[in-house]
């Protein structure tokens, strides 16, 4: 995956940047530490500085002959989306964050439970071993797992990535294993601290939002080459893609289905498209109303819809390479949205309809192999035709946008499309991304023609 994070686009970061955590970072072996704590239990997080030196992942170099061994350096790179992980405590810490925590009167909101579930490695104090720090951030085991079941085996020059799996590590290099723990996260979870509400969003938390596969290139420390494959085996970029789509609309629609959540006569608004609702409100006789009527709701206007960002990359998968499932999940979505706008019970029960659909089409994505005509259909579909005519709201563009730029980087990196020849739609996908570098200018015509200019570079792929 090296190669393919540097392909890609340098608009897909102007995006990016502004949906993941940006602080500037912090050394591990600073801020407070937990007291030591037994560590015969198993799956204790041992902490990030249990990673370092030189002999493990944190030379100052990418020089280690199976693994880069910088890792630590790279996850906590000031300057670039890679070290963001590592700052994610630290920007509890600063005026914003403070701001958001005293609006909730939770407190200082490096200590708010409420944030830490996010900003740091939220395990249990008793699962915490003696170089255990909250203050490292998302460290290496909020992700990998808690270490001190495979640590000496993940050392060892015998040990297998099998083994340290068996002992408790988590299998990242499976796009559901990955996409399960990204969206804790970067979606939402039923742990504490784990789900952004309506309520800290007003209080001034940025959109929360997510696509596996540009994530983690934006994440990325290790470098996907001949020794990972034989180890680990890699996925790719598409099918990477179609699986977080699915596991994103099944986490949400599962949260949605929850008991208590909501506030009051109010649902949880949270799961509905901030941005529909949040448009300008004005008495100029001249003003014209924002809102659009969109061929995937079949709901009346001012209604709440809810965020169908996943639905809608989700049915371009789909259509490509799951026919059957397609028209399910068109019907299934369809209910789900029309239930919205009758009955509360009736859309919980619609919306775990839908989630079962999405489950299937995680199944199904995570057990094929994605072609070079299955990327050039998916692209297309994204792009164009039927499913264009959704995108008319921020959240839906941003995903398509993103898509765009995920399946045209596997192209590249798998060597199915010439690095030279992708560059052509380097310009177009750009102004693309302008389009939505800022949801308060969206407008969704112009999104839809700067999209169209997409489709058409893309044709010289073919």
């Amino acid at each position: 995956m090296g190669e393919a994070g540097a392909s890609r686009v340098v608009g897909a970061l102007g995006v990016a940047f502004a949906i993941l955590i940006a602080a500037a970072a912090i050394p591990f072996g600073r801020g407070a530490t937990a007291a030591p704590e037994p560590v015969a239990a198993r799956n204790v997080h041992e902490g990030v500085a249990s990673c370092a030196g030189s002999t493990c992942h944190s030379r100052q170099v990418d020089s280690g002959l199976n693994v880069r061994q910088n890792e630590l350096i790279t996850w906590q790179d000031p300057s670039s989306q890679a070290g963001a992980h590592s700052r994610a405590w630290r920007v509890l810490t600063e005026p914003r964050a403070q701001a958001i925590a005293r609006k909730m009167g939770i407190g200082p909101a490096q200590n708010a439970k409420e944030c830490l579930g996010c900003h740091a490695d939220p395990v249990a104090t008793s699962q915490r071993g003696a170089r255990f720090q909250i203050s490292d951030g998302v460290g290496c085991e909020s992700c990998h797992g808690g270490s001190s079941n495979w640590l000496a085996s993940h050392r060892s020059v015998n040990g297998s990535h099998a083994a340290n799996v068996a002992a408790g590590m988590k299998a990242l290099e499976n796009p559901k294993v990955r996409a399960g723990v990204c969206l804790d996260c970067h979606f939402g979870g039923s742990k504490p601290g784990q789900f952004v509400t309506h309520q800290i969003m007003a209080a001034g938390h940025p959109r929360v939002a997510y696509e596996l596969d540009l994530f983690s290139n934006l994440q990325q420390h290790w470098t996907v080459d001949a020794d990972y494959m034989k180890r680990k085996t890699y996925a790719g970029g598409v099918k990477t893609w179609a699986v977080g789509q699915a596991m994103a609309l099944d986490r949400a629609l599962t949260l949605y289905t929850q008991p208590g959540r909501g506030q009051g006569a109010f649902p949880e608004l949270y799961f509905f498209d901030c941005h529909s609702c949040h448009r300008q409100i004005s008495d100029d006789p001249k003003a014209r109303p924002a809102w659009q009527s969109n061929p995937g709701r079949p709901i009346p206007a001012g209604q709440p819809p809810f965020n169908d960002e996943n639905m809608i990359m989700l049915s371009a998968a789909a259509k490509v390479t799951a026919p059957g499932l397609s028209a399910r999940l068109e019907a299934d979505s369809t209910a789900f949205h029309a239930a919205l706008a009758r009955d509360k019970g009736e859309s919980i029960r619609a919306a775990a309809k839908l989630a079962a659909t999405a489950r299937s089409l995680s199944d199904a994505f995570a057990a094929r192999n994605f072609s070079r005509s299955d990327t050039l259909a998916i692209l297309d579909t994204v792009l164009t035709g039927e499913l264009a005519r959704r995108y008319t709201d921020y959240t839906g563009s941003a995903q398509a946008v993103m898509a765009a730029d995920t399946l045209l980087n596997a192209l590249v990196s798998s060597g199915q499309v010439d690095r030279a020849v992708a560059a052509r739609l380097r310009p177009s996908l750009d102004r693309a991304y302008a389009q939505v570098r800022d949801p308060n200018s969206y407008r969704p015509d112009a999104f839809r023609e700067s999209l169209a200019q997409v489709a058409q570079a893309a044709r010289s792929l073919r």
